[in-house]
């Protein structure tokens, strides 16, 4: 009687499926996270990507229907840290070791690199006003000095030229309103601020820069917190911008991840959904 053995068969069979297996894993599908339509930070980086698509006289944003939305600069780094297939975008400031940030066309986002011009993926951050108020005026001076210039800097982002500025101490309270990205530095100033006109009361409201835009149009705020250029139909209705300072914008993924660069091309090929796997050639 002949006898047949399957084993050399059987050890072809494992090794094909562990390739198989292997490859499976390194295609893993990206989960793709963007903020939420009227944030400054997704403004800005569908600029920057060019994400956006004229259709008419109207420009279309291109960002994948596949991508979970998330609605602040904390829910977007938590979002990512928990899913080791995410990618996401954050302000640079914001960066901190739950994720790990991307470098894009070879550079690393970092203050020395947007300064040095390197880094190109870099957007402001704008105060604005509508009407003339006291206290708010005298906030915006004191925006400029040179304690303010130092908070800004040991935060992450880029200062601009200081100002000398003489406190008055004025009463009363004013609103600002709007970015989650310039929020967290406009805590810090406010704090600052306090400390040297106790007399004053400042509340910061936390939404998106469009929100921002629209409460200091309507009055609801008296100075608006913006993390994108304006739009000429927002300057269109009166308001007065300013720069508060300079900000990089970091492409994101979880630490578990190995990749460490993208081309800004496979980054917009991406959050347009085209690319839909961690298998990227």
């Amino acid at each position: 009687m002949r006898t047949f053995s399957f084993k050399p068969s059987l050890k072809k069979f494992v090794l094909a499926f562990s390739v198989f297996s292997v490859t499976l894993a390194s295609a893993a599908p990206i989960s793709l996270v963007s903020r939420e339509e009227g944030s400054g930070t997704r403004g800005a980086f569908v600029e920057i990507f060019d994400l956006l698509q004229k259709q008419g006289d109207k420009k279309i944003d291109m960002t994948s229907p596949r991508a979970e939305i998330t609605n602040s600069t904390a829910v977007m780094l938590t979002t990512i840290a928990r899913n080791k297939n995410a990618i996401g975008y954050v302000s640079l400031g914001a960066l901190n070791n739950s994720v790990k940030a991307l470098n894009i066309n070879g550079v690393a986002p970092s203050v020395e690199n947007i300064k040095n011009k390197k880094y190109t993926i870099s957007r402001p951050f704008l105060v604005i006003t509508a009407k003339s108020n006291p206290l708010a005026d005298d906030f915006l001076g004191f925006i400029g000095s040179d304690k303010v210039q130092e908070v800004i800097t040991k935060s992450g982002y880029i200062p601009l030229d200081a100002k000398a500025y003489t406190p008055k101490n004025p009463e009363g309270k004013i609103v600002i309103a709007g970015s989650s990205s310039v929020t967290p530095l406009m805590e810090k100033l406010k704090e600052l601020y306090i400390a040297q006109n106790p007399k004053a009361t400042i509340e910061v409201q936390q939404s998106d820069s469009t929100t921002g835009v629209n409460a200091t149009v309507q009055g609801i705020a008296h100075i608006g917190m913006v993390s994108r250029e304006l739009k000429d139909s927002e300057l269109a209705k009166g308001v007065k911008p300013r720069v508060l300072a300079l900000d990089g914008l970091a492409v994101i993924v979880n630490p578990k991840n190995s990749l460490d660069n993208l081309s800004k091309d496979q980054v917009k090929a991406i959050f347009s959904g085209s690319v839909k796997d961690w298998d990227l050639k």
